[in-house]
């Protein structure tokens, strides 16, 4: 059943431009936060086409970030379309047919194929550093790969959510300002359980140091409108301990994740991160086909909750510090199947620690 989100209220920030948006009576308002231009729009569904028309008079062309912002408030407020028709004067917009945000099908109708424009990185991640980082081969611990690229600095990516009415966001992690927080979630018990990692803040500093200097892993921290909820690391998994136990190829990335703060723990907010570091590790860099996470097999809210999430369970297998499952999605299934909107209904209501 087509989901419904009325009115839509969401926040856009493509190419780093703010936008506040908002969807009622079939009428699209596009707000530009910083100068208060604000632009209109009609979206409704007619015969089962989702039509966006550009209806501001005031204007003669919409300008691209207008179009993108427009393009991502109508596919958040109708998550399960595959396509989107577009009726606009198209004479400015060269670069985003050249892109793939745009296509002119064979009745010459501009359209929006819905999973390629969830692959454009410039709708979410702010820092516009997304590149696919040239292939040199190197060696390291045994390991041939793929020299990886520097690590990021500050936010990398955010999405507004609607159901909770915040924006979600990833940043690399800053151990001057974060170790603190750091330090208490790793000490919670919920927490400890599975990455038993209780220790005062000198090992904590170690631990992060370690991670700073490992070029196949990244430290991200996840926020709720800059409020911190959780700890991320991600990792190229060709050079990972996790290598031997599948056909790995040269870009897979995996993940791993503590929710810290407990009243973030819940199933609306899962539906929020779960499916949004997928996002990112996908947009991260194009030539990723493949995720790969390994929780305990005990771990069953988690491997609930990657499984609605679009992540197959593949095997079990034995690591020297526990008994893991192996889960894996594939970038095809992840935008073909538009499992950036989850079933909200099926998730369970709190996450474990991966």
């Amino acid at each position: 059943m087509e989901q419904k989100i009325l009115p839509v209220r969401l926040i856009s920030g493509p190419d780093q431009v703010c936008f506040g948006i908002t969807y009622q009576d079939q009428m699209l308002r596009v707000k530009e936060i910083k100068n208060g231009k604000e632009t209109l729009w009609h979206l409704y569904k007619q015969f089962d086409q989702l039509r966006l028309e550009w209806a501001d008079p005031s204007f003669d062309y919409p300008d691209v970030t207008e179009l993108l912002a427009a393009i991502e408030a109508s596919i958040v407020n109708y998550p399960h379309q595959k396509k989107l028709s577009l009726f606009i004067p198209c004479g400015q917009l060269k670069e985003l047919f050249d892109s793939g945000v745009l296509f002119m099908d064979e009745d010459n109708q501009i359209t929006v194929y819905v999973d390629l424009f969830w692959q454009q990185a410039r709708v979410w991640c702010p820092s516009n550093s997304v590149r696919d980082f040239p292939i040199h081969y190197v060696v390291s611990h045994g390991r041939r790969h793929p020299l990886r690229p520097p690590k990021p600095m500050g936010k990398v990516y955010q999405r507004y959510i609607s159901w909770l009415g915040r924006t979600l966001s990833f940043r690399a992690i800053d151990p001057a300002a974060d170790l603190s927080c750091f330090n208490r979630w790793m000490n919670d018990p919920v927490v400890a359980e599975f990455w038993q990692q209780e220790g005062d803040l000198s090992k904590h500093l170690a631990y992060l140091a370690a991670i700073e200097a490992d070029p196949h892993v990244i430290s991200l921290i996840g926020c709720f409108d800059d409020e911190p909820f959780g700890y991320f690391e991600i990792y190229w998994a060709k050079e990972d301990r996790i290598s031997p136990h599948y056909d790995v190829n040269d870009f897979d990335r995996g993940w791993h994740v503590l929710i810290g703060e407990p009243h973030m723990r819940g199933k609306p907010f899962v539906t929020a991160w779960l499916p949004s570091i997928s996002h990112f590790l996908f947009l991260d860099d194009h030539r990723t086909r493949r995720l790969v996470i390994e929780p305990r097999t005990d771990n069953y809210k988690m491997i609930r909750n990657l499984t609605q999430c679009g992540y197959e369970n593949v095997k079990e297998f034995a690591f020297p510090h526990k008994r893991a499952m192996l889960g894996m999605l594939s970038r095809e299934h992840f935008f073909a199947e538009q499992m950036w909107v989850p079933h909200l209904n099926s998730l369970s209501q709190s996450v474990s620690i991966s």
